[in-house]
C-alpha cells in the first residue's frame, strides 16, 4: 500500500521537506519500491508490463530515473569495423537473412589477406573494435567451409578466429567475437586477444523452437544451448554481451522470463556487461518475410522494462534499426548505441545503414547526453583482461574510455 505523507504534519525540518518534496511518487507501488532499490520480482516485472499497456509513462518515468542514477548524462557507442568472416551456417533461423548458400551472391569467405586488408582500412578510420561474426559452425554441414578454411591453413572457424583475433591486436585493434556456441577450449584460447565476446540469448522460450517457429532449424538456438554457453563465459570470466530479439512471437511471459534470465546469469558469474535489445524487422527473402515488424510502443516498453529489471546494466538499442526515433530510446532506459561502423555495413541487417557517428553525436545532445566512445569491454569490467591487453588499450585510453582525439 503506498503511504502519502502529510507534509504540514510529518516534516520537521527544511532538509527532510526538500528530500520528500524532490522524491519521485508514482501510483504504482511496484515501481515506488524499485525506485527504492528493492529487487524486481516476476510478479512485478507482469504488473508493471500490465499497466504499461494502458499507459506505459510511470513506467517509462521510472526507467529513465534509474537510467540517470546509474548512468548519468553519458551514452557510449563503439567504434567498429565489422568482418563478415564466413555467413554460411548449419543452422537456419526463420528471420535470418545473414546466412548464405554456397551459391549466392552475398556469400563471404574472408582470406587472412582479406582480413589484413580491412584491418589496415579500419585503421586509418581510427575504428577501434573489430567484430568478428561468422555462422554457426559452418564446416559441420558445407564442404565450401571446410575447403575455405583448408586454403587458410585450419581445420575449424575457432581456429580461424584465433589467428584473426591476434592479427587485430597487432594491427592496433581490439576484437570482439560472436560466433554462436563455441566449446569452452576454443572460449579459453579466444579470451587471450579478445577483450569481449558476444552470443545472442534471443529467448529462453522453447516453444520458439518448435515447428514452424522462428527456431525450429536452429539447433543452436535451443534456449539451453545458449544459456550454456553464458555460463561457460562466466566461469571463464570472458565479459559478454548476449541479448533478446523482440517481436518474433514471443509472449509478454516468454519476454519477461528472458530479461530474468540475463540477470539470474549476471548475478551468479558477473560478467554479462551489456544486453542488447533488438526490434525485429522482416526480410523479403526470408521465411519470416511477412511478418510485422516489433511494435515500436510494445518494443519501448520492453527497453524500459529491462532498466527496470536490471537498473545498472549498460543496456543497448541498435540505432539503424529505428532510424527515426532512435532517440526516445535514451528516454527508456538504454545507455549505449553499440558498435556503429563508419565503413562496413550491418551484414546482419543490410537495409539498415548506420548513422553516421556525428549525427548519433548530435541526436544524442538533443536529449542532454554526452556521446564518448568506449572499447569492446565496458570500464566496469577492465579487471577481467590481462595486463597485456589492458596495456594496450592504454595507448588510447582516457579515463577508461576512447580518447576523444583518436575516434573524432
Amino acid at each position: 500500500m503506498l503511504v502519502r505523507l502529510s507534509l504540514s504534519a510529518s516534516i520537521n525540518t527544511p532538509r527532510m521537506a526538500s528530500s520528500l518534496l524532490n522524491k519521485l511518487v508514482l501510483h504504482s507501488e511496484s515501481l515506488n519500491n524499485i525506485l527504492d532499490g528493492r529487487h524486481a520480482l516476476r510478479d512485478d516485472l507482469i504488473r508493471i508490463y500490465m499497466d504499461s499497456r494502458n499507459d506505459p509513462t510511470e513506467l517509462f518515468t521510472a526507467s529513465w530515473e534509474l537510467r540517470k542514477k546509474f548512468k548519468k548524462n553519458i551514452v557510449t557507442f563503439s567504434k567498429k569495423a565489422f568482418f563478415n568472416v564466413i555467413n554460411l551456417c548449419k543452422d537456419t533461423c526463420s528471420y535470418c537473412t545473414y546466412k548464405a548458400e554456397p551459391t549466392d551472391a552475398k556469400l563471404s569467405l574472408m582470406s587472412l589477406h582479406d582480413v589484413k586488408s580491412m584491418l589496415d582500412i579500419a585503421k586509418k578510420y581510427h575504428c577501434v573494435e573489430a567484430l568478428f561474426v561468422t555462422g554457426e559452425a559452418p564446416e559441420l554441414k558445407y564442404p565450401e567451409a571446410k575447403k575455405w578454411l583448408k586454403s587458410n591453413g585450419f581445420t575449424s572457424t575457432a581456429e580461424y578466429l584465433i589467428h584473426a583475433s591476434e592479427m587485430a591486436l597487432e594491427s592496433g585493434l581490439f576484437p570482439h567475437t560472436n560466433a554462436g556456441n563455441l566449446e569452452k577450449e576454443d572460449l579459453r584460447e579466444l579470451q587471450k586477444t579478445n577483450v569481449s565476446m558476444g552470443i545472442m540469448l534471443e529467448n529462453v522460450s522453447e516453444r520458439l523452437c518448435n515447428r514452424g517457429m522462428p527456431h525450429y532449424l536452429a539447433a543452436s538456438k535451443k534456449p539451453q544451448a545458449r544459456l550454456q554457453i553464458l555460463k561457460n563465459t562466466g566461469r571463464l570470466k570472458i565479459p559478454m554481451t548476449t541479448g533478446l530479439l523482440v517481436g518474433i512471437g514471443e509472449t509478454p511471459y516468454e519476454i519477461i522470463d528472458s530479461i530474468i534470465a540475463i540477470r539470474n546469469l549476471h548475478e551468479t558469474f558477473g560478467n554479462i556487461q551489456e544486453v542488447i535489445l533488438q526490434n525485429f524487422q522482416p526480410k523479403p527473402d526470408t521465411m519470416m518475410g511477412n511478418h510485422a515488424p516489433a511494435d515500436e510502443n510494445y518494443f519501448r516498453v520492453i527497453v524500459a522494462l529491462t532498466r527496470i529489471a536490471m537498473p545498472e546494466m549498460n543496456i543497448q538499442v541498435p540505432p539503424n534499426l529505428s532510424p527515426h526515433t532512435y532517440g526516445d530510446f535514451l528516454h527508456s532506459g538504454i545507455n549505449d548505441w553499440g558498435g556503429v561502423s563508419p565503413l562496413t555495413p550491418d551484414y546482419v541487417n543490410p537495409e539498415f545503414p548506420w548513422p553516421e557517428i556525428d549525427k548519433i553525436r548530435e541526436n544524442s545532445a538533443q536529449y542532454g547526453f554526452e556521446l564518448k566512445c568506449r572499447f569492446p569491454i565496458y570500464p566496469e569490467y577492465f579487471t577481467f583482461v590481462s595486463r597485456k591487453l589492458r596495456s594496450m588499450m592504454g595507448v588510447i585510453e582516457d579515463d577508461k574510455l576512447v580518447a576523444e582525439k583518436y575516434w573524432k
